[in-house]
């Protein structure tokens, strides 16, 4: 038996079942689920990894960019001794104790300061396992496959990637920022813009939560949660549209700085639409209401409420196709620039038209059938 039981702002790390087995010297359930996540061969790392990602008093302080106390600091330190002393007096063949990788490494006093200055820069708790979230049903769950899409995959724009990317900057740096509307036809880049946004900021804390537009009502409820986080977070909603009589609409209104509550610091929205006002009017109630002008101005007040708005235009064929060739140069692709002209034209004609989205398909497509030596036939 080790001495786990004394922890105490680390007890959160017996939640899971692998170190519960381990501290209650459950030696085949352990070893099940050791042999299960692969632990086997070096179970202090997995052990480092709860720690290091366990919210206790010690993580969450230092995430809000404050001193722990004496009492907790001390506390702290006590655990991870208490940790590696355990680890050091078991011996058994049936399994590996290893070596803690940084930031965590001996389980000493250096260690609980290599700790204390990762929590300042990265956060801590699940918001340093998770660059992205879904918020549904009153329950933040991380987002396990989130984007890996970076600027640099994303070919044309440049003008409105750089506002995108100016009103990201001052949000993260603690400037005046305003929440945003980016809007333009469909396969443009605007979804993808925002997730290439948060993972170039991700190592500042930033961090993402999507809602559905049909949890728009849990709004409020949300960015009160997010407020008392020490991160920064961009509430994300995507392909975004209403009807004017949807009662949504008011409480989309309210958040974008229509209530006495303001902006959250370190909450900023942003949505993606098919369209600049993303009301969806209705000839027929205009004409029947008393006071038309005063209905349209209100439905159009909710989208001058973001305070920047950035236009995704769909591509002409000269954009479209110096998409498809840069695109084609990151990929290696082979194919002379005439021909990869002609096929891409034919593969926008086929498809709807163009767009960056059909240029990164196409291209993708070429790249396939180079790799297999098998002809482009669109």
């Amino acid at each position: 038996m080790n001495m786990f039981g004394e922890l105490t702002v680390l007890h959160g790390i017996l939640d899971d079942p692998l170190i519960a087995a381990f501290a209650q010297g459950d030696k085949t359930q352990f070893l099940r689920l050791c042999y299960a996540r692969g632990a086997e061969e070096n179970f202090a790392a997995c052990l480092a990894n709860a720690v290091l990602y366990d919210e206790n008093a010690f993580s969450r302080t230092c995430a809000e960019g404050k001193n722990p106390s004496e009492l907790v600091r001390r506390a702290f330190l006590a655990d991870l001794k208490i940790i590696g002393q355990s680890l050091a007096q078991s011996r058994d063949s049936a399994f590996r104790i290893g070596e803690a990788p940084l930031p965590v490494g001996n389980w000493d006093e250096e260690s609980a300061q290599r700790l204390e200055t990762y929590y300042r820069q990265n956060g801590c708790g699940q918001w340093l396992a998770h660059v992205a979230f879904r918020f549904s049903q009153g329950e933040l769950r991380p987002i396990l496959t989130p984007s890996a899409v970076s600027l640099g995959d994303l070919k044309g724009y440049e003008a409105e990637k750089a506002a995108v990317r100016d009103n990201f900057e001052n949000f993260v740096s603690g400037l005046p920022y305003s929440d945003m509307l980016l809007y333009g036809d469909r396969g443009t880049g605007k979804s993808s813009t925002v997730h290439a946004m948060v993972n170039l900021y991700a190592p500042r804390k930033l961090r993402l939560v999507e809602i559905d537009k049909e949890n728009i009502l849990s709004l409020p409820e949300l960015r009160s949660r997010l407020a008392a986080v020490p991160m920064k977070f961009v509430v994300f909603i995507d392909d975004f549209s209403l009807r004017e009589d949807d009662d949504r609409v008011s409480t989309l209104k309210a958040a974008l700085q229509g209530t006495m509550e303001g902006h959250a610091g370190n909450v900023m929205i942003a949505a993606t639409s098919n369209r600049r006002h993303i009301v969806e009017e209705s000839f027929a109630t205009r004409m029947n209401s008393v006071h038309a002008g005063d209905s349209e101005e209100e439905l159009l007040s909710l989208s001058d409420r973001f305070g920047i708005t950035v236009l995704f235009a769909s591509t002409d064929k000269r954009e479209y196709l110096a998409i498809v060739h840069a695109i084609a140069d990151d990929l290696g692709i082979k194919t002379p620039s005439e021909q990869l002209d002609i096929l891409a034209e034919q593969w926008a004609l086929q498809r709807g038209g163009r767009s960056p989205r059909r240029a990164r398909q196409f291209a993708e497509y070429v790249y396939s059938c180079e790799c297999k030596q098998k002809p482009v036939e669109v």
